[in-house]
């Protein structure tokens, strides 16, 4: 299998994981993110969740790095 297939894999499984956590825990809101609703609208800024995955994914590549 070429690099690109396993790179796929590996990007396919993180986002299985990341899934499956916002599922069944409050990955999605969490303390921090921003949410602003009007009549007939809610917006929603996501900050502290993207914070917190960035890190997660941060630490994953660096690890699939090393052990590469």
């Amino acid at each position: 299998m070429t690099g690109l297939g396993k790179l796929f894999m590996i990007i396919g499984a993180v986002l299985l994981v990341i899934g499956i956590l916002m599922q069944f825990t409050k990955l999605g809101r969490l303390p921090g993110d921003i949410i602003m609703k009007k009549e007939n609208a809610t917006i929603y800024f996501p900050i502290v969740t993207s914070i917190v995955a960035s890190i997660v994914l941060s630490l994953i590549f660096y690890l699939v790095g090393k052990w590469k």
